[in-house]
């Protein structure tokens, strides 16, 4: 393993503990204790934590108060609609990380995986132990083992497609993962994506695609982003069905009322994640307005 990609893993090990700290110390908790948790100083704790999150570590304990998707929903709610008539998804998914994607064919999707060859790898992320699959044409699953375990995520994505060649192969991965989880990968890599999947949860999971970095909706809007404003409860299992996590944000999707919903990953996850991205996102506007002074 090269210096680079062990650093790498040693800072995504170290990430994901801190956050699991906060999230469980709340703000009682300083970057003293953080640090000391860590096995770090304070000042190379906070140098390492800010440079992967955005934002110092008491930061980004604000974004993990219980009223915080409220307060994003009120703030930072995406009208689909208009994102899509305007071409908002340029300063979205797709734009932040350089995302390409192509779907199966329903003919195909129907098969159960025949014929596929899947290759899989655990690799270390900001948000706990991530099992991602893919192609040769790209990430088709990536799932989180914070809640369920490693044993469960497994199985979790291996039924997706019971007829599919699952072959172990981390190496094939890790260029893809790399840039999925913001590494220190060029900027002009991207990141491609299989969806394998029905052709109404293709149809959702690019609607999620769509939603600007920072931002949440809902899932009525969501119906009507894709043509079906009745068909909510419909959505929502296409958004629990998205095999592609954090990749493809179902976890902006909120409840009208800004409660998270459920998350197939688990509620921590789902918290951790959008704290993260607001994080990360106000601290880009922070630069960018100081940049601008």
């Amino acid at each position: 393993m090269s210096s680079t990609a062990a650093e790498d893993r040693y800072h995504y090990a170290v990430i994901e503990r801190a956050l699991k700290l906060i999230d469980e110390g709340g703000p009682g908790m300083t970057l003293d204790d953080l640090a000391a948790r860590m096995g770090m100083s304070a000042a190379h704790f906070q140098r390492v934590f800010s440079q992967w999150v955005g934002v110092s570590p008491k930061r980004y304990q604000q974004y993990l108060t219980l009223d915080h998707a409220r307060r994003l929903l009120a703030d930072r709610f995406t009208v689909l609609e208009t994102s899509l008539a305007t071409g908002l998804s340029g300063g979205g998914r797709l734009h932040d990380l350089f995302l390409r994607w192509e779907a199966m064919s329903p003919g195909d999707f129907a098969k159960g995986g025949e014929g596929l060859r899947i290759y899989w790898g655990w690799f270390e992320s900001p948000f706990g132990p991530a099992l991602v699959m893919g192609t040769e044409k790209g990430i088709c699953g990536v799932g989180f083992a914070a809640e369920m375990g490693e044993e469960g995520a497994m199985g979790d994505l291996v039924s997706r497609w019971p007829k599919a060649d699952f072959v172990e192969d981390p190496m094939m991965l890790r260029p893809w993962v790399l840039s999925a989880f913001g590494s220190s990968t060029p900027a002009n890599s991207d990141t491609p994506l299989y969806l394998i999947g029905a052709p109404f949860h293709i149809k959702v999971w690019e609607a999620l695609l769509r939603i600007p970095t920072g931002h949440v909706t809902t899932y009525s809007q969501l119906a009507c982003a894709v043509g079906h404003p009745t068909a909510v409860r419909a959505v929502g299992t296409a958004v629990g069905r998205n095999p592609i996590s954090w990749l493809i944000p179902c976890h902006r999707a909120l409840r009208k009322s800004g409660g998270l919903g459920g998350y197939h990953w688990g509620l921590p996850v789902k918290r951790a994640m959008l704290a993260w991205e607001a994080a990360r996102s106000d601290a880009e506007s922070d630069a960018n307005r100081r940049a601008s002074s």
